[in-house]
C-alpha cells in the first residue's frame, strides 16, 4: 500500500459494489422489522468496524429503535483475527429482558460475534438475533452462524464499507480487496 496513492488506488477489485450492498439492506431491514416482536428494538453496534453497515441498515428498518455501541477488538492492527477478544468499553449497555439485534461487520472466526452474545446474555438479554454485513465461508474456531447476513464471501481478507486495514480504508463505498 502506497501512502502516496489514494485509497481506491489500492484496492485490487471490488467484490461487492456500493449498489448492491444498498439493496441487499433493504430487504435485512425488511427481515429484522418483521422477525423482532413489537417494540423497540435494541441494537448493538460493534465498532468500528460495523459503523457504517449498522447506520446504513438500521435507517432503513421502520421501527422505533435504540441504539448502543461496544467497542471490542480481534484483530489488533493484522489481516487475521488474534483469537482474543477484548471488550475496550468499561460499561456496558443494559440489556436486561430486552431483544438485542447486534450487529458485526465481519463473521470470520466467529470468536467476536460469541464472545459478544455470551457476555449479553450473561447481563440478561432475552433475546440476541446477530447481523452481519459478511460472512466468510469458512470453518469457523467457534460454534456461531449469523441470524441476518448481507453477504457470503470467500476466505480472504476485504476492507471498506466500515472494515479497515490499519485503520485505512473504512470509508470506501464499496468492499474491495486489496492489492498484495
Amino acid at each position: 500500500m502506497n501512502p502516496e496513492l489514494g485509497i481506491r488506488e489500492d484496492v485490487e477489485r471490488v467484490l461487492i459494489d456500493e449498489k448492491v450492498i444498498e439493496k441487499r439492506l433493504d430487504v435485512m431491514a425488511e427481515q429484522i422489522a418483521n422477525d423482532f416482536p413489537p417494540g423497540p428494538i435494541l441494537a448493538v453496534v460493534l465498532l468500528k468496524g460495523a459503523l457504517v453497515f449498522a447506520a446504513d441498515l438500521l435507517r432503513r428498518i421502520p421501527r422505533p429503535l435504540e441504539i448502543e455501541c461496544l467497542n471490542v477488538a480481534s484483530y489488533h492492527g493484522g489481516t487475521e483475527s488474534s483469537g482474543q477478544v477484548k471488550f475496550l468499553d468499561q460499561h456496558l449497555p443494559d440489556v436486561r429482558g430486552r431483544h438485542v439485534l447486534l450487529l458485526d461487520d465481519i463473521l470470520d472466526t466467529g470468536r467476536t460475534l460469541r464472545a459478544v452474545s455470551d457476555r449479553l446474555k450473561e447481563m440478561g438479554c432475552a433475546v440476541v438475533h446477530t447481523g452481519v454485513l459478511l460472512a466468510k465461508d469458512k470453518v469457523r474456531s467457534a460454534e456461531v452462524e449469523a441470524d441476518y447476513v448481507g453477504f457470503q464471501i470467500g476466505d480472504e481478507f476485504v476492507v471498506g464499507y466500515g472494515l479497515d486495514f490499519m485503520g485505512r480504508y473504512r470509508n470506501l463505498p464499496f468492499v474491495g480487496v486489496l492489492k498484495s
